[in-house]
């Protein structure tokens, strides 16, 4: 089961990676849902930090980013006695996404969400890692930080950058 589920996040967030917007099955059935604003930032016109960058210089910040969001999962997973999934694939993609917004948005912005405006998400906070729901409740919709009474949480508190980069392919 667990296997599952990893592989419907890895699924979901590659396309809202690749759309930058979760899409649903009614969606899908139904595309000009989708307003067509919201586009990947190769797709389309939206905003993007990284716009101007090189694909060397791109590499660079990637790189630099997901060090720093597996050393700040790694931190905060300790400081809120919180666990990583079982499935350690799960954290390393939730990191990959969060880096990829801290490139691109300059920000941790949440990468499992729906988004109608990024940008404005990023700049209000709400949804930044770690989001107000997780802050306040220790509620994170990402299953990156799970609570030790969480049916999917592991043992761990620590994610190397390595096991990061080989269980989301980067």
């Amino acid at each position: 089961m667990v296997r599952s589920i990893t592989s419907l996040l890895i699924v979901a967030f590659s396309a809202a990676t690749r759309t930058n917007a979760f899409v649903s099955p009614t969606m899908q059935q139904s595309p000009t849902r989708i307003p067509s604003s919201i586009t990947h930032r190769n797709n389309g016109p939206l905003p993007s930090k990284d716009a101007n960058m090189s694909e060397e210089e791109r590499d660079a910040a990637m790189e630099k980013a997901l060090k720093a969001m597996t050393a700040f999962s790694n931190k905060y997973v300790q400081n809120t006695n919180t666990y990583y999934c079982e499935d350690q694939s799960v954290p390393a993609v939730v990191i990959k996404g969060l880096a990829e917004h801290k490139v691109t948005l300059g920000t941790p912005l949440c990468p499992c969400r729906f988004y109608e405006d990024k940008e404005k998400e990023a700049k209000d906070g709400y949804w930044n890692c770690p989001c107000v729901p997780m802050r306040e409740r220790h509620e994170c919709h990402c299953m990156l930080f799970l609570t030790e009474d969480n049916d999917f949480a592991g043992t761990e508190q620590n994610i190397s950058i390595d096991d990061v980069k080989k269980n989301c392919g980067f």
